[in-house]
């Protein structure tokens, strides 16, 4: 049988096929490469105007999926939706549900600086004008007014009561006595029981007359008051207005197409008359409380809170990297003043979906699902298309402290969750309405197809990681080199990995080595040193196993022959680093019910994968050599020197080689290591990190003394699309020094390992004498020969039996 050529086992990336010189030629992609089927289903969700068309984006860490969302969103935004600024003001009527603003982009500060600067020049005037001469003339002239009526009124009624020899003393306001006069002296209670009876009763007499008069005065009295207070608001309001009014009716006119906000101009203009004494009094406490929430020392109730400002017009953006519950949905702070826990509107706070509103949230699904209350609050948020301001404390217990309650915030959003595809799965499974508020699943490709446009088309991708890496440019030789290792990555020759995350990693390390050697471009020679750099980092528990091969500790032959015994392929992964191993599979046969033992199922060392490997060889064995009578051979198998758990069927092939050796008695070339996985009608099936073993075996070989020039490994022929090998090894094969085979099926690679052609059958199921399967069923026979003749012997013994 042929070995493989050099051009199957690695496919090089012709120069020829990339028609430039440097990738500062060529034009760097504005997307991702590769992603197409995820870029229409992002394209849809985003032109889907109606609710629930979030975006759930599966693939592995790594594949772009992040840097691909941000730049399509920036290529492709309708930049025609109107994006708007959020602003929280005092609710003068109710002053726990504090009011929304909306405004459209930019007015939101505009809107605060306008406030503040008629509130730092009202802080200024109204004492000015209030402490005024022409206004305290004024009031003290409505005062003087109602005292002289006051005044008037009692006076009226006192001198009544003199006439009637009764005194009447006012004392504090509401309080007055009658008092009966004996001369100029008031009764005692002794001379007035000295009078007459008919005196007294005249004087009590006049008394009840006089106190109906006077609560008839005093009821004037009360009418009057109210009547200069109402007077003294009107001074207040009059004078207010002077000094406020035109202000406050030029931002009236300013914002006159918000109703919102000249409604709530009006309330200022009401609350100011209402609340004079802010201003007047120096308050103290509005300045600490303003100094402990970093605002300005101004009076709280007519700031204006601007929750989310858009400085222009743009689709908001936002990438939420830790989605806690206040980072998301905004949250009330407090500030404690003298002890007091103090919170209004002012100190509301908001979050991304704040900040994201009007346009699109990018977020990491495993952050949110990890973050209490978080995934509830997020799909009551997107039902409800409502943003409710709660504090977490509120959600986690019972206590009633005194918080405001927000208006809520419409939410019209975009959601966009990366993640992985075992986390969508099992919200799909366990979460009902996942599905209806994601409707759509970008799903990001971990390859694509290598060809020649293909090709150009990763040059072009490395050309923009190169410029926004801002790396060194690549000579085509390197980017050729890199297309090469993609293929790797891949385990494909006609495929390239899109794993856009190593590819960079590989970019900047390059870079490094380059600036190293003052080079001013990235040389093909510089990216396979970083390969080599990685690789050695990452290698030393490989070089660990390498060195019990080198000092014998591991029983491993490249040489000779033997039977029952064969070199089977495995690949170990340490933390994203992959190698290949040789390990020994050995069969033994001896005299029983034609059942295969597996060693390491029996031990529970063996996968359930590995189990049906062996179960499927019970069943090939069994067609070939157990058709009309029982086979009275049985085997057992086992991976010598293997101490921890197998699994995996890829040395199915390797282990029935081993059992056709025993059972015929050939023996094995040890030159030779194999690996595929087999079916029951013996077809070689593909296997995994067929690159890794066949380096494994090749260094193993080097290892053992040296190349002989008759090693080689044996891969199923389906896997040799799979192959790009390591540099050293196609050289060892270009020199004659080591060979890699395919086979299709197994009787291939008996063939090849046993030195002997395994044997086709006749009509009969005769196989020809010579071969490996004639020799099995020759030995089958003379056994089933020798069983009949026992039988016999024993039915002559005993006549008894018929």
């Amino acid at each position: 049988m042929k070995s493989l050529s050099l051009h199957q086992l690695y496919k090089a990336c012709v120069l020829k096929d990339l028609p430039f010189k440097t990738t500062k030629q060529l034009e760097p992609l504005a997307e991702i490469v590769g992603q197409n089927r995820a870029q229409e289903a992002v394209r849809f969700a985003l032109a889907m105007p109606h609710g629930g068309y979030n975006v759930y984006a599966v693939g592995r860490n790594g594949l772009g999926k992040r840097t691909m969302m941000l730049r399509y969103l920036e290529h492709h935004l309708d930049t025609d939706q109107q994006s708007h600024d959020w602003c929280y003001v005092a609710n003068f009527e109710e002053p726990r549900i504090p009011k929304l603003l909306q405004l459209p982009a930019g007015k939101g500060t505009q809107l605060k600086q306008d406030m503040e600067k008629l509130m730092s020049r009202l802080v200024k005037v109204i004492p000015q004008t209030f402490d005024s001469d022409s206004f305290l003339e004024r009031s003290e002239q409505l005062k003087n007014e109602y005292v002289k009526k006051q005044e008037d009124e009692l006076e009226k009624v006192a001198a009544q009561a003199k006439r009637k020899k009764v005194s009447l003393t006012v004392t504090t306001p509401g309080g007055y006595r009658l008092v009966a006069m004996n001369g100029d002296e008031p009764h005692t209670a002794e001379s007035f029981q000295a009078l007459t009876d008919e005196q007294r009763d005249k004087f009590e007499d006049t008394i009840n007359k006089l106190e109906k008069k006077l609560r008839q005065a005093l009821r004037k009295l009360a009418d009057w008051e109210q009547e200069y207070a109402d007077k003294q608001q009107a001074l207040n309001q009059e004078t207010l207005e002077s000094i406020s009014g035109h202000q406050i009716d030029e931002l009236i006119e300013k914002y006159k197409d918000l109703p919102d906000v000249v409604a709530f101009f009006e309330a200022v203009r009401a609350d100011l008359v209402e609340n004079l004494e802010i201003f007047l009094d120096d308050n103290e406490e509005q300045a600490a409380i303003a100094y402990a929430s970093l605002d300005k020392k101004m009076p709280r109730r007519y700031l204006v809170n601007v929750l989310v400002h858009q400085k222009t017009n743009e689709v908001p953006m936002v990438v939420e990297d830790n989605p806690t519950y206040h980072n998301l949905f905004g949250y009330v702070e407090n500030v404690t003043y003298k002890g007091t826990v103090f919170t209004d509107f002012s100190l509301i706070r908001p979050g991304s979906l704040h900040r994201a509103n009007g346009g699109y949230l990018l977020m990491d699904a495993i952050k949110v699902l990890e973050q209490p209350f978080v995934w509830d609050g997020l799909k009551r948020a997107l039902r409800s298309k409502s943003i409710q301001i709660n504090s977490l404390e509120r959600e986690l217990t019972l206590s009633g402290t005194i918080s405001i309650e927000p208006e809520s915030v419409p939410l019209d959003v975009k959601i966009v969750l990366f993640g992985d595809r075992e986390t969508w799965m099992l919200l799909q499974e366990y979460d009902s309405e996942f599905a209806e508020l994601f409707r759509v699943t970008a799903d990001f490709e971990n390859e694509m197809y290598r060809s020649d446009d293909s090709q150009l088309l990763y040059a072009k991708f490395i050309a923009s990681l190169v410029s926004e890496k801002k790396l060194l440019h690549c000579s085509n030789k390197a980017v050729a080199r890199v297309i090469e290792h993609s293929a790797r990555m891949a385990e494909h020759q006609d495929r390239l990995s899109l794993h856009a995350a190593d590819i960079a990693n590989l970019l900047r390390e390059s870079d490094f080595w380059a600036r190293q050697a003052g080079a001013r471009l990235i040389q093909d020679i510089h990216v396979e040193r970083a390969l080599e750099s990685a690789k050695y980092r990452d290698s030393r528990i490989r070089d660990q196993f390498y060195d019990s091969i080198r000092d014998g500790t591991t029983l491993v032959t490249t040489g000779g022959t033997c039977v029952g015994q064969v070199n089977a392929l495995s690949v170990l992964s340490t933390g994203g680093f992959e190698f290949g191993l040789s390990n020994r599979v050995t069969a033994t046969c001896y005299y029983g019910d034609g059942a295969v033992m597996d060693i390491e199922r029996d031990v529970k060392l063996g996968g359930n994968l590995h189990s049906k490997g062996v179960m499927i060889l019970s069943s090939w064995l069994a067609s070939h050599f157990a058709v009309n009578d029982p086979m009275h051979l049985s085997a057992s198998l086992t991976f010598e020197q293997n101490y921890g758990e197998v699994d995996g069927d890829s040395a199915s092939l390797a282990e029935l080689c081993a059992l056709v050796s025993s059972l015929s008695g050939i023996p094995v070339r040890q030159d030779l290591a194999i690996t595929g996985s087999v079916n029951q009608f013996g077809e070689v099936q593909p296997i995994g990190g067929v690159n890794e073993k066949v380096e494994g075996f090749f260094t193993t070989c080097q290892l053992k003394g040296g190349l002989s020039g008759t090693q080689g490994v044996i891969v199923p022929a389906t896997n040799v699309q799979n192959l790009m090998l390591d540099s050293e090894l196609v050289q060892a094969v270009r020199e004659g020094r080591f060979a890699v085979y395919s086979v299709g099926r197994v009787e291939e690679a008996i063939t090849l390992l046993l030195g002997r052609p395994a044997g086709k059958a006749d009509d009969k199921g005769r196989y020809p004498k010579q071969s490996v399967f004639g020799i099995i069923q020759q030995r089958l026979e003379k056994m089933r020969e020798h069983e009949r003749q026992e039988h016999a012997r024993d039915d002559h013994k005993d006549p008894s039996i018929h």
